[in-house]
Protein backbone atom coordinates (compact mmCIF):
# COMPACT_ATOMS: atom_id res chain seq x y z
CA UNK A 1 0.00 0.00 0.00
CA UNK A 2 2.97 2.33 0.48
CA UNK A 3 3.44 2.80 -3.27
CA UNK A 4 -0.26 3.65 -3.70
CA UNK A 5 -0.20 6.11 -0.81
CA UNK A 6 3.01 7.76 -2.00
CA UNK A 7 1.47 8.27 -5.44
CA UNK A 8 -1.71 9.78 -3.97
CA UNK A 9 0.36 12.16 -1.85
CA UNK A 10 2.47 13.21 -4.85
CA UNK A 11 0.88 16.38 -6.30
CA UNK A 12 2.54 15.75 -9.66
CA UNK A 13 1.22 12.21 -10.13
CA UNK A 14 -0.52 11.61 -13.47
CA UNK A 15 -3.18 9.23 -14.74
CA UNK A 16 -0.39 7.14 -16.23
CA UNK A 17 1.32 6.93 -12.82
CA UNK A 18 -1.85 5.59 -11.22
CA UNK A 19 -2.52 3.21 -14.08
CA UNK A 20 1.00 1.81 -13.68
CA UNK A 21 0.58 1.05 -9.99
CA UNK A 22 0.57 -2.59 -9.00
CA UNK A 23 -2.70 -3.57 -7.34
CA UNK A 24 -1.89 -5.59 -4.22
CA UNK A 25 -3.30 -9.06 -3.65
CA UNK A 26 -4.82 -8.15 -0.29
CA UNK A 27 -5.74 -5.18 1.88
CA UNK A 28 -6.91 -4.34 5.40
CA UNK A 29 -10.64 -4.01 6.01
CA UNK A 30 -13.10 -3.75 8.89
CA UNK A 31 -15.15 -6.94 8.87
CA UNK A 32 -17.87 -8.93 10.55
CA UNK A 33 -17.55 -12.71 10.73
CA UNK A 34 -20.45 -14.95 9.79
CA UNK A 35 -19.59 -17.51 12.46
CA UNK A 36 -20.19 -14.85 15.14
CA UNK A 37 -23.78 -14.02 14.18
CA UNK A 38 -25.12 -15.28 17.52
CA UNK A 39 -22.51 -13.63 19.72
CA UNK A 40 -24.98 -11.09 21.15
CA UNK A 41 -28.00 -13.36 21.51
CA UNK A 42 -29.98 -12.55 24.65
CA UNK A 43 -28.51 -9.09 25.15
CA UNK A 44 -30.40 -5.81 24.97
CA UNK A 45 -29.39 -3.62 22.02
CA UNK A 46 -27.59 -1.11 24.21
CA UNK A 47 -25.45 -3.84 25.77
CA UNK A 48 -24.14 -5.05 22.42
CA UNK A 49 -20.59 -3.81 21.89
CA UNK A 50 -19.32 -3.27 18.31
CA UNK A 51 -15.76 -3.47 19.57
CA UNK A 52 -16.32 -7.21 20.07
CA UNK A 53 -17.85 -7.91 16.66
CA UNK A 54 -15.79 -5.69 14.36
CA UNK A 55 -12.42 -7.02 13.20
CA UNK A 56 -9.56 -5.55 11.20
CA UNK A 57 -8.61 -8.32 8.77
CA UNK A 58 -6.35 -8.78 5.77
CA UNK A 59 -8.65 -9.77 2.90
CA UNK A 60 -8.10 -10.58 -0.80
CA UNK A 61 -8.78 -7.94 -3.45
CA UNK A 62 -12.06 -8.78 -5.20
CA UNK A 63 -12.44 -9.37 -8.92
CA UNK A 64 -13.27 -6.16 -10.82
CA UNK A 65 -16.39 -6.47 -12.95
CA UNK A 66 -17.99 -4.40 -15.74
CA UNK A 67 -19.07 -0.92 -14.68
CA UNK A 68 -17.08 -1.10 -11.46
CA UNK A 69 -14.11 0.71 -9.93
CA UNK A 70 -11.46 -0.23 -7.40
CA UNK A 71 -10.85 2.79 -5.18
CA UNK A 72 -7.98 3.47 -2.79
CA UNK A 73 -9.84 4.70 0.31
CA UNK A 74 -8.22 7.60 2.10
CA UNK A 75 -11.06 8.07 4.59
CA UNK A 76 -14.49 6.74 5.42
CA UNK A 77 -17.12 7.30 8.12
CA UNK A 78 -19.41 5.45 10.52
CA UNK A 79 -23.16 5.50 9.95
CA UNK A 80 -26.01 3.93 11.87
CA UNK A 81 -26.08 1.11 9.34
CA UNK A 82 -22.54 0.22 10.47
CA UNK A 83 -23.86 0.01 14.01
CA UNK A 84 -26.84 -2.09 12.94
CA UNK A 85 -24.53 -4.47 11.10
CA UNK A 86 -22.13 -4.69 14.04
CA UNK A 87 -24.83 -5.67 16.54
CA UNK A 88 -26.66 -7.94 14.06
CA UNK A 89 -29.90 -5.93 14.24
CA UNK A 90 -32.61 -6.05 13.06
CA UNK A 91 -31.16 -9.04 11.16
CA UNK A 92 -27.69 -10.24 10.35
CA UNK A 93 -26.42 -8.55 7.21
CA UNK A 94 -25.06 -11.90 6.02
CA UNK A 95 -28.64 -12.61 4.93
CA UNK A 96 -28.34 -9.65 2.53
CA UNK A 97 -25.06 -10.98 1.13
CA UNK A 98 -26.47 -14.46 0.62
CA UNK A 99 -29.50 -13.09 -1.24
CA UNK A 100 -27.34 -10.80 -3.42
CA UNK A 101 -24.95 -13.63 -4.16
CA UNK A 102 -27.74 -15.63 -5.81
CA UNK A 103 -28.42 -12.92 -8.40
CA UNK A 104 -25.58 -13.69 -10.80
CA UNK A 105 -22.14 -15.29 -11.03
CA UNK A 106 -20.61 -11.82 -10.59
CA UNK A 107 -22.60 -10.95 -7.46
CA UNK A 108 -21.63 -14.30 -5.96
CA UNK A 109 -18.37 -12.54 -5.00
CA UNK A 110 -20.31 -10.77 -2.23
CA UNK A 111 -21.46 -13.92 -0.42
CA UNK A 112 -18.44 -14.50 1.79
CA UNK A 113 -17.86 -15.62 5.39
CA UNK A 114 -16.87 -12.03 6.19
CA UNK A 115 -18.61 -8.73 5.51
CA UNK A 116 -16.58 -5.58 4.78
CA UNK A 117 -18.62 -2.66 6.08
CA UNK A 118 -18.80 1.04 5.32
CA UNK A 119 -21.13 3.17 3.18
CA UNK A 120 -18.96 6.27 2.75
CA UNK A 121 -15.58 6.93 1.19
CA UNK A 122 -13.27 9.57 -0.17
CA UNK A 123 -10.35 8.32 -2.20
CA UNK A 124 -8.70 7.80 -5.57
CA UNK A 125 -9.68 5.54 -8.46
CA UNK A 126 -7.07 2.85 -9.09
CA UNK A 127 -8.77 0.69 -11.72
CA UNK A 128 -12.00 0.64 -13.69
CA UNK A 129 -13.74 -2.35 -15.21
CA UNK A 130 -14.96 -2.87 -18.77
CA UNK A 131 -17.45 -0.34 -20.11
CA UNK A 132 -16.34 2.56 -17.89
CA UNK A 133 -15.70 5.84 -19.69
CA UNK A 134 -16.48 8.62 -17.19
CA UNK A 135 -13.76 7.79 -14.64
CA UNK A 136 -10.06 6.99 -14.88
CA UNK A 137 -7.17 6.04 -12.56
CA UNK A 138 -6.10 9.01 -10.44
CA UNK A 139 -9.53 10.66 -10.23
CA UNK A 140 -10.26 11.92 -6.71
CA UNK A 141 -13.75 10.83 -5.78
CA UNK A 142 -16.36 10.36 -3.13
CA UNK A 143 -18.96 7.62 -3.34
CA UNK A 144 -22.65 7.53 -2.57
CA UNK A 145 -23.99 4.25 -1.27
CA UNK A 146 -26.75 3.28 -3.75
CA UNK A 147 -25.97 0.05 -5.59
CA UNK A 148 -28.45 -0.78 -8.37
CA UNK A 149 -28.59 -3.29 -11.21
CA UNK A 150 -30.97 -1.21 -13.43
CA UNK A 151 -32.23 -4.21 -15.37
CA UNK A 152 -35.85 -3.45 -14.47
CA UNK A 153 -37.96 -0.64 -15.88
CA UNK A 154 -39.11 0.14 -12.33
CA UNK A 155 -35.86 1.88 -11.49
CA UNK A 156 -35.47 4.17 -14.45
CA UNK A 157 -37.53 7.12 -13.21
CA UNK A 158 -36.10 6.80 -9.73
CA UNK A 159 -33.29 4.33 -9.09
CA UNK A 160 -34.40 4.01 -5.46
CA UNK A 161 -37.35 2.03 -6.84
CA UNK A 162 -35.15 -0.50 -8.61
CA UNK A 163 -36.13 -3.95 -7.30
CA UNK A 164 -32.43 -4.79 -6.94
CA UNK A 165 -31.54 -1.59 -5.09
CA UNK A 166 -29.11 -2.09 -2.21
CA UNK A 167 -27.03 -0.01 0.16
CA UNK A 168 -23.36 -0.58 -0.55
CA UNK A 169 -21.34 -1.69 2.48
CA UNK A 170 -24.52 -2.68 4.31
CA UNK A 171 -26.44 -4.92 1.92
CA UNK A 172 -23.39 -5.54 -0.28
CA UNK A 173 -19.81 -6.46 0.49
CA UNK A 174 -16.50 -4.60 -0.12
CA UNK A 175 -17.51 -1.37 1.67
CA UNK A 176 -15.57 1.78 2.48
CA UNK A 177 -14.16 1.01 5.95
CA UNK A 178 -11.05 -0.42 4.33
CA UNK A 179 -7.89 0.48 2.45
CA UNK A 180 -9.55 -0.46 -0.85
CA UNK A 181 -13.21 -0.58 -1.88
CA UNK A 182 -15.19 -1.98 -4.79
CA UNK A 183 -17.98 0.28 -6.08
CA UNK A 184 -20.11 0.67 -9.16
CA UNK A 185 -18.91 3.68 -11.12
CA UNK A 186 -22.41 5.19 -11.03
CA UNK A 187 -21.76 5.64 -7.32
CA UNK A 188 -18.82 7.96 -7.93
CA UNK A 189 -18.85 11.76 -7.68
CA UNK A 190 -16.04 14.35 -7.72
CA UNK A 191 -14.39 14.95 -4.36
CA UNK A 192 -15.03 18.53 -3.12
CA UNK A 193 -11.70 20.22 -3.67
CA UNK A 194 -11.69 22.41 -0.56
CA UNK A 195 -12.15 19.54 1.88
CA UNK A 196 -9.73 17.14 3.47
CA UNK A 197 -10.17 13.42 2.89
CA UNK A 198 -11.98 12.82 6.17
CA UNK A 199 -14.23 15.86 5.67
CA UNK A 200 -15.11 14.80 2.14
CA UNK A 201 -15.91 11.25 3.25
CA UNK A 202 -18.30 12.21 6.02
CA UNK A 203 -21.32 13.74 4.18
CA UNK A 204 -22.06 10.99 1.62
CA UNK A 205 -24.81 8.86 3.12
CA UNK A 206 -26.40 11.35 5.51
CA UNK A 207 -26.16 14.40 3.25
CA UNK A 208 -27.82 12.64 0.33
CA UNK A 209 -30.44 11.11 2.64
CA UNK A 210 -31.31 14.52 4.07
CA UNK A 211 -31.47 16.06 0.58
CA UNK A 212 -33.98 13.52 -0.73
CA UNK A 213 -35.99 13.44 2.47
CA UNK A 214 -36.35 17.19 2.86
CA UNK A 215 -35.59 18.98 -0.43
CA UNK A 216 -36.36 16.59 -3.29
CA UNK A 217 -39.79 16.19 -4.82
CA UNK A 218 -39.45 12.53 -3.94
CA UNK A 219 -39.49 13.61 -0.30
CA UNK A 220 -41.09 16.57 1.46
CA UNK A 221 -40.35 19.11 -1.30
CA UNK A 222 -39.45 21.83 1.21
CA UNK A 223 -40.03 25.43 0.09
CA UNK A 224 -39.15 28.89 1.36
CA UNK A 225 -41.06 29.86 4.48
CA UNK A 226 -41.77 26.31 5.65
CA UNK A 227 -41.47 25.49 9.34
CA UNK A 228 -39.53 22.23 9.69
CA UNK A 229 -39.35 20.23 12.91
CA UNK A 230 -36.03 18.35 12.95
CA UNK A 231 -35.48 15.60 15.49
CA UNK A 232 -31.84 15.11 16.49
CA UNK A 233 -30.96 18.35 14.76
CA UNK A 234 -27.25 18.33 15.67
CA UNK A 235 -26.67 14.67 14.78
CA UNK A 236 -25.20 13.01 11.73
CA UNK A 237 -28.44 13.23 9.76
CA UNK A 238 -30.25 16.11 11.46
CA UNK A 239 -27.31 18.48 11.10
CA UNK A 240 -27.66 18.30 7.32
CA UNK A 241 -31.43 18.75 7.52
CA UNK A 242 -30.83 21.86 9.62
CA UNK A 243 -28.42 23.23 7.04
CA UNK A 244 -30.82 22.53 4.16
CA UNK A 245 -33.67 24.26 5.98
CA UNK A 246 -31.54 27.34 6.62
CA UNK A 247 -30.06 27.40 3.10
CA UNK A 248 -33.49 26.93 1.53
CA UNK A 249 -35.26 29.77 3.34
CA UNK A 250 -37.19 27.56 5.75
CA UNK A 251 -37.26 27.81 9.54
CA UNK A 252 -35.82 24.80 11.36
CA UNK A 253 -37.24 23.97 14.77
CA UNK A 254 -34.35 21.98 16.17
CA UNK A 255 -34.99 19.27 18.75
CA UNK A 256 -31.88 18.31 20.73
CA UNK A 257 -31.08 16.50 23.97
CA UNK A 258 -28.63 18.81 25.76
CA UNK A 259 -27.10 22.30 25.89
CA UNK A 260 -24.03 21.35 23.86
CA UNK A 261 -26.18 20.13 20.99
CA UNK A 262 -28.33 23.26 21.23
CA UNK A 263 -25.19 25.38 20.89
CA UNK A 264 -24.25 23.47 17.71
CA UNK A 265 -27.63 24.33 16.18
CA UNK A 266 -27.22 27.99 17.15
CA UNK A 267 -23.77 28.01 15.56
CA UNK A 268 -25.33 26.74 12.33
CA UNK A 269 -27.74 29.69 12.43
CA UNK A 270 -30.87 28.11 13.94
CA UNK A 271 -32.84 30.14 16.47
CA UNK A 272 -35.84 27.93 17.36
CA UNK A 273 -34.47 25.16 19.58
CA UNK A 274 -36.18 22.68 21.88
CA UNK A 275 -34.07 20.83 24.45
CA UNK A 276 -36.29 17.81 24.97
CA UNK A 277 -34.33 16.62 28.02
CA UNK A 278 -34.37 19.97 29.81
CA UNK A 279 -38.07 20.40 29.07
CA UNK A 280 -38.79 16.84 30.18
CA UNK A 281 -40.89 15.47 27.30
CA UNK A 282 -42.07 11.90 27.90
CA UNK A 283 -44.21 10.78 25.00
CA UNK A 284 -44.76 7.28 26.44
CA UNK A 285 -46.39 6.68 29.84
CA UNK A 286 -45.12 3.12 29.76
CA UNK A 287 -44.00 0.57 27.19
CA UNK A 288 -47.46 0.28 25.67
CA UNK A 289 -49.16 3.66 26.20
CA UNK A 290 -48.42 7.08 24.73
CA UNK A 291 -49.33 10.35 26.44
CA UNK A 292 -51.23 12.74 24.13
CA UNK A 293 -50.84 15.50 26.71
CA UNK A 294 -47.12 15.48 25.94
CA UNK A 295 -47.87 15.75 22.21
CA UNK A 296 -49.98 18.82 22.95
CA UNK A 297 -47.30 20.31 25.18
CA UNK A 298 -44.76 19.93 22.37
CA UNK A 299 -47.20 21.51 19.92
CA UNK A 300 -47.67 24.45 22.23
CA UNK A 301 -43.91 24.92 22.58
CA UNK A 302 -43.52 24.89 18.79
CA UNK A 303 -46.14 27.62 18.44
CA UNK A 304 -44.29 29.72 21.00
CA UNK A 305 -41.21 29.53 18.80
CA UNK A 306 -42.98 30.13 15.47
CA UNK A 307 -45.39 32.90 16.38
CA UNK A 308 -48.39 30.61 16.64
CA UNK A 309 -47.74 28.42 13.59
CA UNK A 310 -47.62 24.64 13.38
CA UNK A 311 -44.90 22.88 11.43
CA UNK A 312 -45.26 22.21 7.71
CA UNK A 313 -42.79 19.31 7.71
CA UNK A 314 -41.50 16.92 10.33
CA UNK A 315 -38.09 15.42 9.58
CA UNK A 316 -38.53 12.02 11.25
CA UNK A 317 -35.92 9.39 11.98
CA UNK A 318 -36.18 8.37 15.68
CA UNK A 319 -39.31 6.34 14.88
CA UNK A 320 -41.29 4.66 17.64
CA UNK A 321 -40.40 7.07 20.44
CA UNK A 322 -41.44 10.25 18.62
CA UNK A 323 -43.75 9.27 15.77
CA UNK A 324 -47.05 9.83 17.59
CA UNK A 325 -45.93 13.33 18.54
CA UNK A 326 -44.71 14.01 15.00
CA UNK A 327 -48.10 13.21 13.47
CA UNK A 328 -49.89 15.31 16.06
CA UNK A 329 -47.83 18.52 15.75
CA UNK A 330 -47.82 18.67 11.93
CA UNK A 331 -50.13 21.33 10.51
CA UNK A 332 -53.24 20.47 8.54
CA UNK A 333 -52.13 19.31 5.10
CA UNK A 334 -48.54 18.97 6.28
CA UNK A 335 -45.99 16.22 5.79
CA UNK A 336 -44.22 13.75 8.05
CA UNK A 337 -41.27 12.31 6.14
CA UNK A 338 -39.45 9.38 7.70
CA UNK A 339 -36.21 7.65 6.75
CA UNK A 340 -35.34 5.51 9.75
CA UNK A 341 -36.43 4.21 13.13
CA UNK A 342 -33.46 4.41 15.47
CA UNK A 343 -35.67 4.04 18.56
CA UNK A 344 -37.84 1.24 17.13
CA UNK A 345 -39.59 0.21 13.92
CA UNK A 346 -43.14 -0.31 15.21
CA UNK A 347 -44.62 3.19 14.97
CA UNK A 348 -47.87 4.10 16.70
CA UNK A 349 -49.92 7.26 16.20
CA UNK A 350 -53.52 8.46 16.45
CA UNK A 351 -54.82 8.20 12.91
CA UNK A 352 -57.53 10.80 13.54
CA UNK A 353 -54.84 13.47 13.46
CA UNK A 354 -53.64 12.16 10.11
CA UNK A 355 -56.77 11.44 8.07
CA UNK A 356 -59.02 14.22 9.40
CA UNK A 357 -56.30 16.83 8.89
CA UNK A 358 -55.20 15.57 5.46
CA UNK A 359 -51.62 15.01 6.51
CA UNK A 360 -49.17 12.82 4.59
CA UNK A 361 -46.59 10.31 5.73
CA UNK A 362 -43.80 9.80 3.20
CA UNK A 363 -41.21 7.08 3.43
CA UNK A 364 -37.77 8.17 2.25
CA UNK A 365 -34.71 5.97 1.81
CA UNK A 366 -31.28 7.29 0.87
CA UNK A 367 -31.25 8.99 -2.58
CA UNK A 368 -30.93 8.31 -6.29
CA UNK A 369 -27.78 9.22 -8.22
CA UNK A 370 -29.16 12.59 -9.33
CA UNK A 371 -30.13 13.55 -5.79
CA UNK A 372 -26.78 12.38 -4.41
CA UNK A 373 -24.96 14.32 -7.13
CA UNK A 374 -26.89 17.52 -6.32
CA UNK A 375 -26.24 17.08 -2.61
CA UNK A 376 -22.52 16.61 -3.30
CA UNK A 377 -22.51 19.63 -5.63
CA UNK A 378 -23.82 21.80 -2.80
CA UNK A 379 -20.99 20.55 -0.59
CA UNK A 380 -18.48 21.31 -3.36
CA UNK A 381 -19.87 24.86 -3.75
CA UNK A 382 -19.59 25.52 -0.01
CA UNK A 383 -23.35 25.90 0.47
CA UNK A 384 -23.60 22.85 2.75
CA UNK A 385 -20.73 21.89 5.04
CA UNK A 386 -19.39 18.62 6.46
CA UNK A 387 -20.27 17.88 10.08
CA UNK A 388 -17.46 15.54 11.05
CA UNK A 389 -16.61 16.07 14.72
CA UNK A 390 -14.11 13.35 15.49
CA UNK A 391 -11.83 11.13 13.45
CA UNK A 392 -10.63 7.65 14.35
CA UNK A 393 -8.04 5.34 12.83
CA UNK A 394 -9.11 2.21 10.96
CA UNK A 395 -7.97 0.20 13.99
CA UNK A 396 -10.37 2.20 16.20
CA UNK A 397 -13.50 1.63 14.09
CA UNK A 398 -15.07 -0.52 16.81
CA UNK A 399 -14.84 2.34 19.28
CA UNK A 400 -16.19 4.76 16.68
CA UNK A 401 -19.19 2.49 16.11
CA UNK A 402 -19.75 2.18 19.87
CA UNK A 403 -19.79 5.97 20.23
CA UNK A 404 -22.42 6.23 17.49
CA UNK A 405 -24.39 3.34 19.03
CA UNK A 406 -24.49 5.14 22.39
CA UNK A 407 -25.11 8.56 20.80
CA UNK A 408 -22.15 10.21 22.50
CA UNK A 409 -20.98 11.73 19.22
CA UNK A 410 -21.86 14.99 17.47
CA UNK A 411 -22.41 15.21 13.72
CA UNK A 412 -20.50 12.51 11.83
CA UNK A 413 -17.65 10.29 12.96
CA UNK A 414 -14.84 9.91 10.44
CA UNK A 415 -12.31 7.10 9.97
CA UNK A 416 -8.86 7.43 8.41
CA UNK A 417 -8.12 4.48 6.12
CA UNK A 418 -5.02 5.03 3.97
CA UNK A 419 -4.63 8.69 4.97
CA UNK A 420 -1.78 8.84 7.50
CA UNK A 421 -3.13 11.92 9.26
CA UNK A 422 -5.99 14.39 9.25
CA UNK A 423 -6.03 17.49 7.06
CA UNK A 424 -4.66 16.01 3.83
CA UNK A 425 -6.28 16.24 0.40
CA UNK A 426 -7.20 19.94 0.25
CA UNK A 427 -6.85 21.19 -3.35
CA UNK A 428 -8.65 24.58 -3.22
CA UNK A 429 -7.23 26.52 -0.29
CA UNK A 430 -8.97 29.78 -1.25
CA UNK A 431 -12.45 28.25 -1.08
CA UNK A 432 -11.51 26.47 2.13
CA UNK A 433 -10.44 29.70 3.82
CA UNK A 434 -13.73 31.29 2.82
CA UNK A 435 -15.73 28.58 4.56
CA UNK A 436 -13.29 27.57 7.30
CA UNK A 437 -15.46 28.69 10.27
CA UNK A 438 -18.35 26.55 9.02
CA UNK A 439 -16.06 23.61 8.23
CA UNK A 440 -14.58 23.73 11.72
CA UNK A 441 -17.91 24.20 13.48
CA UNK A 442 -18.26 20.56 14.48
CA UNK A 443 -14.55 19.97 14.96
CA UNK A 444 -14.57 22.37 17.89
CA UNK A 445 -17.25 20.60 19.95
Amino acid sequence: MKEILDTILNPDATTADFAALRVPESYRAVTLHRDEEQMFDGLDSRDKDPRKSLHLDEVPVPELGPGEALVAVMASAVNYNTVWSSIYEPVSTFAFLKRYGKLSPLTARHDLPYHILGSDLAGVVLRTGPGVNAWKPGDEVVAHCLSVELESADGHNDTMLDPEQRIWGFETNFGGLAELALVKTNQLMPKPRHLSWEEAASPGLVNSTAYRQLVSGNGAGMKQGDNVLIWGASGGLGSYATQYALAGGATPICVVSNDQKADICRAMGAEAIIDRSAEGYRFWKDEHTQDPREWKRLGGRIRELTGGQDVDIVFEHPGRETFGASVYVTRKGGTIVTCASTSGYMHQYDNRYLWMSLKRIIGSHFANYREAWEANRLIAKGRIHPTVSRVYSLEETGQAALDVHRNVHQGKVGVLCLAPQEGLGVRDQELREKHLPAINRFRNV
